[in-house]
């Protein structure tokens, strides 16, 4: 394995703590668009099992897009451990850019990737609001007359 600078992985940590972020601000947009979707429903007096059908596939797809977050999240943390045991090496052995070789090779199969939404779906800073938005729903349904 050839070394390189240890900057190309301060480069890489660097490109992918943007990423998280983004991906940080983005999961903040699909919450407020869920809580829009649910006003947007009361106000046009349209609270229906559609909505919360509606409501429970904008919480999926913020899991979804959570559980890509936590795949850069885990390389971050590769590249900071190395980084903090090898501070200041002008080469290294670890290789930068490798976010995608590194999931392919610990990707799970689909079932794992359904789980792996599940649990990210029912990680607290993921599911608040949604789950309070279907608990809202749920009891305007079974209190219509």
């Amino acid at each position: 394995m050839s070394s390189i600078k240890t900057g190309e992985l301060e480069k890489e940590w660097a490109l992918l703590q943007n990423q998280f972020d983004s991906y940080e601000k983005l999961s903040l947009l699909i919450k407020l668009a869920n809580i829009g979707l649910l006003a947007a429903a009361y106000f046009l007096n349209n609270m229906s099992v559609f909505v919360l059908f509606l409501l429970l596939i904008v919480w999926i797809q913020d899991a979804i897009w959570k559980t890509f977050q936590a795949r850069i999240e885990a390389r971050l943390l590769a590249l900071e451990n190395y980084l903090l045991v090898n501070p200041a090496q002008e080469s290294c052995d670890e290789n930068a850019y490798q976010f995608n070789r590194q999931y392919q090779e610990n990707r799970p199969g689909n079932l794992g990737l359904i789980l792996e939404y599940l649990q990210q779906a029912a990680r607290p800073t993921v599911a608040f609001p949604h789950l309070l938005l279907l608990l809202m729903l749920s009891i305007n349904l079974l209190f219509q007359v």
